[in-house]
């Protein structure tokens, strides 16, 4: 994680590419733990044979949601943490998209802009960051994303 900058700081990095993460591997197991978890067993995650014989993709591939859930992990590698926070919550999207499938077995990363930061009184600061994650050699972004995160100061 990166070092802790202030609220001021942050501010002044409107408009900039914060960071990209590390890259992440989206391998089989890892598909079909998340498809236990939300009882998402479609074919074209966890059917290999299957995918590759019915599917227009060629094989698996991984949910838009395991992607998705990725981003936590990947902002914890460039996301600054903030001087003086009691929390920062995910606070939501304003815009998600899923524009290519990621083939199972691909690696991934998230790139952060910050595009807003709105001080919402109270000590809460609300965060947007344009997000794309990116999966190796595929020419086009897997994810797109508008990712609001609130931050309380103590």
């Amino acid at each position: 994680m990166p070092p802790a900058i202030t609220i001021a700081d942050l501010a002044r990095r409107k408009g900039a590419e914060i960071g990209v993460s590390r890259w992440f591997l989206l391998d089989q197991p890892t598909v079909n733990a998340f498809a236990d978890l939300t009882e998402d067993h479609q074919f074209i995650h966890v059917d290999p044979a299957r995918a590759a014989a019915d599917s227009p993709f060629g094989g698996t591939i991984a949910h838009g949601f395991l992607t998705l859930s990725m981003l936590t992990a990947m902002s914890l590698d460039i996301l600054p943490g903030i001087e003086g926070a009691a929390v920062s919550i995910n606070y939501g999207f304003d815009r998600i998209r899923f524009l290519t499938p990621v083939p199972v077995g691909s690696r991934v990363r998230g790139r952060f802009t910050l595009t807003d930061l709105v001080d919402k009184g109270r000590n809460q600061h609300l965060a947007t960051y344009a997000v794309s994650v990116e999966a190796e050699g595929l020419a086009r972004p897997a994810l797109a994303a508008d990712w609001l995160i609130l931050t309380v100061l103590k």
